[in-house]
């Protein structure tokens, strides 16, 4: 920090020495020695630094004096010269480095701007500090983050809010422009910002909607209910520009018959304008099926699809429907209620290094069973391993009813050996099924590829042995060639560079 101040008064000090050069270039030049009272009266006016000198008067000789406005010096002669050599910090002009530093700082904020206009505040990482960021300490620097953080805790501000990519470019814009800059107001942001905002908005939909007739588009209908059981359908248009929302439609009377559906959709297709779109995808109930096959017919080169991470849901619904599967999930159910409703036991393991809570929430209800499933086997030592120490056997929990219960599966080979089976089975849905519902890479040009490894995987696993692995490839098979299995989907997977 030191050399930085050492660099920066030297940079002040070339900066002074070249103006009083330059000043005094032109007074040699003109050769009216007899206007130099005139010259010095201008000077005074005009001069930047007379905004940190004070002039006085000694009451012995009746000299002028100057005074530095930031440390006791005065001196009689020489003048602005000499004091802005005191104020650079120069050997002679009776001043430190670090106390030119500091000047520099109290006059940043002067009305005539101050030498802190020798250099404009830098935010970025990597670029020139101010003097002012320099010499600033840790105290300093503590006492301006204690006062964002208190903002955020009395406005109850979700913490996550930091994580925007607005968040730093915030901070860079207001300290770019330094002291005095106002805090927006309750108005500004609800009404002025708040309509540029929607400009700015309107331009970027704009811009998408102009690439839509070179890369064409896909429309996505989300259908959900709110909190009032209303039918909702939110219809979004995507292209490589990104994705925009078009509108919100109340479908509860519209769902039920599938032409009516067909007219909302074919609405939407004519506002995009048909020649720009290539791809339709809904959801995958009978209604909305035919509606997607009379789109088809009607515009031939519209594509539609059901939603594929609904359809890798109702696979995954139907493997847990299975009779074995589904005695499966109980008696694992019953381990974790056993161990998360005894604080004691859960604190035991939570000991353990790397754990990892075994219940976790995933895409689906469906998926948040098997990854359980799977978080449970996984752990398989470590319940093992409570259940059998010293500590629990001594344990009134040991002796309870569903103490006992919980012990039994845990130490039964056979309930681990299902396991595996079921989370090898579900596996490669679960790897889909995140890929579907990223929206890190397009998801279409992998879906194709995934269900045939899924179900060349379920066979591999059980030998090839087609009444083990039948009842399993049987539901995949049946969704995939019902619903899923669609021309763009082989036309996406053909086009994927990585097959």
């Amino acid at each position: 920090m030191f050399y930085c101040c050492l660099l920066i008064n030297l940079l002040i000090s070339i900066a002074y020495i070249g103006e009083l050069a330059c000043l005094n270039f032109k007074m040699s030049s003109s050769g009216q020695h007899s206007t130099a009272a005139s010259t010095q009266a201008t000077r005074q006016k005009t001069d930047l630094a007379w905004d940190h000198v004070r002039l006085g008067v000694d009451p012995k000789d009746g000299k002028k004096t100057y005074s530095c406005m930031y440390f006791p010096k005065t001196v009689k002669g020489g003048g602005i010269n000499r004091m802005k050599q005191h104020l650079a910090g120069k050997k002679g002009g009776g001043s430190g480095n670090r106390r030119g530093a500091a000047m520099t700082n109290k006059g940043k904020g002067k009305a005539h701007g101050g030498i802190g206009n020798y250099f404009s505040p830098r935010t970025t990482p990597g670029a020139q500090p101010s003097i002012k960021s320099v010499l600033a300490n840790k105290e300093a620097v503590h006492r301006a983050d204690m006062a964002i953080a208190r903002w955020v805790y009395d406005t109850c501000i979700p913490i996550n809010a930091v994580n925007s990519i607005y968040y730093q470019p915030m901070w860079d814009a207001v300290l770019a422009i330094g002291p005095g800059y106002k805090a927006l107001t309750y108005h500004v942001i609800r009404i002025p910002l708040l309509r540029d905002a929607k400009k700015e908005v309107q331009l970027f939909i704009d811009s998408c909607r102009s690439t839509w007739a070179d890369s064409g588009c896909t429309i996505m209908a989300d259908g959900w209910s709110d909190g009032r059981h209303r039918t909702l359908i939110n219809f979004l248009v995507y292209c490589p520009r990104g994705i925009t929302f078009l509108k919100s439609v109340d479908a509860f009377d519209i769902v039920k018959e599938a032409p009516t559906l067909f007219k909302l959709f074919q609405e939407i297709v004519e506002w995009v304008g048909p020649s720009n779109v290539v791809h339709m995808v809904t959801d995958n109930a009978a209604n909305y099926i035919a509606a997607g096959r009379m789109l088809n017919e009607a515009y031939k080169n519209i594509n539609w699809s059901p939603c594929a991470c609904h359809c890798i849901n109702l696979m995954l619904g139907d493997i847990a429907k299975m009779e074995h599967v589904c005695d499966l999930a109980k008696r694992a159910s019953k381990v974790t209620q056993f161990v998360y409703n005894h604080i004691y036991l859960l604190s035991l393991l939570r000991k353990k290094p790397d754990w990892t809570e075994i219940v976790r929430l995933g895409a689906t209800c469906f998926a948040t069973t098997f990854i359980a499933l799977h978080s449970m086997y996984e752990h398989m030592h470590d319940l093992q391993a409570l259940v059998t120490c010293r500590e629990f056997v001594e344990s009134r929990y040991a002796r309870d009813k569903k103490g006992k219960n919980a012990v039994a599966i845990i130490l039964d080979k056979k309930f681990w050996n299902d396991c595996l089976v079921i989370v090898k089975i579900v596996e490669p849905l679960i790897r889909i099924l995140r890929i579907a519902d990223s929206d890190e890479k397009l998801a279409i040009g992998y879906i194709y590829e995934g269900m045939y490894r899924a179900r060349l995987g379920i066979k591999k696993m059980f030998l090839h042995k087609k009444r083990l692995y039948k009842p399993y490839t049987k539901i995949l098979k049946d969704c995939w060639d019902r619903q899923l299995r669609q021309s763009i989907h082989a036309a996406a997977y053909w086009l994927n560079p990585t097959f």
